[in-house]
């Protein structure tokens, strides 16, 4: 086999190792990873292109910025992986659904905050919504 289709070989079994310690890889967990590729993307966007992200001194890019999303997202993953084998514990399955449910809504959110930011006219009724999720994340 060549050296290519080795590599190939290897990041395959990686990536099904991962997805099996995650609980399979299913429709939550796919629209998990979408969302979350979606935010930071669109993040990236409000960033680089608009210099509107709350998340840097001159709203612009900032690789620190940058690390933190990444690494907030490998924990949201890590969370997921704690909440599959709590199932796994229990003899149940709704407990990762739960967290994978959970951490989309959070991560879509995020995508409308960033929509807002670059401009886009977001629904008086979808801008409320978000501010009463906000709101109550923030008296727990």
């Amino acid at each position: 086999m060549e050296a290519r289709g080795i590599f190939c070989a290897g990041i395959g079994a990686l990536g099904s190792a991962i997805a099996a310690a995650l609980g399979g890889w299913d429709a939550p967990l796919l629209t998990l990873i979408i969302c979350m590729a979606a935010d930071y993307a669109t993040g990236l966007l409000v960033a680089g292109i608009f210099h509107a992200s709350k998340k840097s001194t001159g709203g612009g890019l900032e690789s620190a910025a940058g690390w933190k999303g990444l690494s907030r997202k490998a924990a949201t993953l890590l969370l997921v992986l704690v909440a599959h084998f709590t199932d796994t514990l229990l003899g149940t399955d709704c407990v990762r659904n739960a967290v994978v449910i959970g951490f989309c809504t959070n991560e879509i959110l995020s995508i409308v905050e960033n929509a807002g930011l670059m401009g886009l006219p977001i629904p008086a009724a979808l801008a409320k919504a978000i501010d009463v999720l906000k709101n109550q994340s923030e008296a727990q």
